[in-house]
């Protein structure tokens, strides 16, 4: 199984945009690597591939990726893609993939009902894009590789959020997804509030692990004056803490790579004591580009 990893940051990448903290700063000045927004390529027969999440900057990233050109005048090896959530961070590339070209679109149901209540999603030609729902528990095959389809603990997307906000719901708002082929195993969580015991288990003995590395503390935005929401009120458990997720994933034994980091995460830089812990610890930072076999 071939991973490539088209996105490794949080909504708005590295540098975001209107962001001058100490990451974002050095990613513009070339000092640390700049990081696009999540997603992933997956292929078990490096010709046809599954893209999981359509981040906003899915042109560039395809544009950076050979394997996933077009090999004629009009195309794609792509043939699916699927959504772990409806944030914006992974749907919004959905608009840059209206130029006519078929694919199939994976979401759970709560997920194709967030993009069927915005028009603007109707740009894509319903006739050769097919959305196809995903229910939790169920297999489906893309790219040469069996995904299924688990529920993990979230919230609602920020445009859907209103009132008191549950943001380590259990439901179809946010699943995690279990990769398959020639015997080997890839679990890709890449938004994760909790990690309950049933988490463990379900991914217990998996070859690589992909998950949720949005920030390292909690209060981590509030304390650099970045924003006032924590990574649990954003639906993200932090890395760091004992009941964090470095903690409760150390019995994990196959590969562990953080991937979603978000712009403020002090392990974005290298010689920090988090990103010396995170590594002592055994875990490693996805970066864009990346490629990983299975």
């Amino acid at each position: 199984m071939q991973i490539l990893i088209l996105g490794a940051a949080a909504g708005g990448g590295v540098p975001q945009w209107n962001c001058g903290c100490r990451n974002c700063t050095d990613a513009r000045k070339g000092h640390i690597p700049s990081l696009s927004q999540s997603s992933i390529a997956v292929s078990g027969d490096g010709l046809s591939w599954a893209v999981l999440n359509a981040s906003p900057d899915i042109r560039d990233q395809l544009a950076r990726a050979p394997q996933l050109a077009p090999e004629g005048l009009r195309g794609t090896p792509i043939e699916a893609i699927v959504l772990t959530n409806g944030d914006v961070d992974h749907v919004a590339g959905l608009l840059t993939l209206r130029e006519k070209t078929a694919f199939d679109l994976y979401a759970t149901a709560e997920i194709h009902a967030a993009l069927a209540e915005n028009p603007i999603m109707g740009v894509m030609d319903p006739e050769l894009v097919a959305r196809k729902p995903f229910a939790l528990g169920q297999t489906i095959h893309a790219g040469g590789v069996a995904i299924e389809c688990f529920a993990v603990p979230g919230k609602v997307p920020l445009y859907k959020e209103a009132g008191e906000v549950k943001t380590d719901e259990v439901s179809e708002t946010t699943i995690g997804l279990m990769l398959r082929a020639e015997g080997r195993r890839v679990a890709y969580i890449p938004g994760c509030a909790a990690i309950p015991d049933d988490l463990l288990e379900r991914i217990g003995g998996a070859d690589l692990l992909l998950f949720d590395g949005t920030v390292w503390e909690n209060e981590e935005m509030p304390k650099m004056g970045a924003g006032q929401k924590t990574g649990r009120r954003m639906g993200h458990i932090p890395m760091s803490g004992p009941d964090g997720s470095m903690a409760r994933l150390e019995g994990f034994g196959g590969r562990k790579v953080y991937i979603h980091i978000n712009n403020t995460n002090p392990v974005l830089q290298p010689e920090a004591p988090e990103r010396k812990a995170l590594e002592a610890a055994g875990w490693a930072l996805a970066r864009d580009g990346m490629e990983i076999t299975v």
